[in-house]
C-alpha cells in the first residue's frame, strides 16, 4: 500500500483522463497520442544527454570547475554560467542533470539556479525568435528582468541551502 502512495499524483491524472474519455472520447485519444509522444520525445533526449553529462564528469576538472563557477568566482561565474546557459539546446528537463553535475563538481547554488533560469531565458535559439516576433525592446527588457531575477534567487537560495547538505540529499527514500 505505501508503494501505491508514492504514485498518488499519478493516480489523480489517471482519473481526470477516464472522466475526459466519458464526457468526450476524442479529446480523450488526443490526450494519450500527446502524452505518448511527449515521453517518447523525452526517452529519445535523455540518454545522449546523461552520456554527455557522464563525459563531461570525466573531462572537466573540478578545480577548473571550482574556479569558473565556485563561491569566490565573482563576475566570472556570471559570464561562464551564461555563455553555458546561452548556447544550451534542448528543453529544460535536460538542464537537471547537468546541474546535479555541476554542484557535484563544486559549482555554487548561487551559479546552478542561475544556470537553471538563464537555460529557460536565453538560450539562442529562444532569443532569435523573441526578438523576431516581438522585437528588440521586449527582449532586451525580459532577459534583463530575467537574469537579474534569476541571480537574485540564486543568492537567496545560497543562504537557504547549503551545498553539502543538497548533495546529500537521497532521492531514493520511501516517501
Amino acid at each position: 500500500m505505501t508503494k501505491l502512495k508514492r504514485y498518488w499524483f499519478f493516480f489523480i491524472l489517471l482519473l481526470g483522463l477516464l472522466l475526459i474519455a466519458f464526457m468526450d472520447q476524442a479529446i480523450a485519444m488526443k490526450t494519450v497520442q500527446l502524452t505518448g509522444k511527449s515521453i517518447l520525445d523525452m526517452l529519445f533526449l535523455l540518454p545522449p544527454i546523461f552520456i554527455l553529462v557522464g563525459l563531461l564528469d570525466q573531462w572537466a576538472k573540478k578545480e577548473s570547475l571550482i574556479r569558473y563557477m565556485g563561491e569566490k568566482s565573482g563576475i566570472y561565474g556570471v559570464f561562464f554560467t551564461l555563455l553555458l546557459a546561452t548556447v544550451a539546446a534542448g528543453p529544460l528537463y535536460i538542464a537537471f542533470p547537468i546541474a546535479v553535475l555541476l554542484l557535484k563538481k563544486g559549482a555554487s547554488v548561487r551559479y546552478i539556479v542561475f544556470f537553471l533560469g538563464a537555460w529557460s531565458t536565453v538560450k539562442l535559439p529562444v532569443l532569435v525568435y523573441e526578438f523576431t516576433s516581438f522585437g528588440s525592446k521586449f527582449t532586451l527588457i525580459h532577459i534583463c528582468f530575467g537574469l537579474v531575477f534569476y541571480y537574485l534567487t540564486g543568492i537567496l537560495f545560497e543562504k537557504i541551502y547549503d551545498q553539502q547538505k543538497l548533495l546529500k540529499y537521497d532521492t531514493t527514500k520511501e516517501v
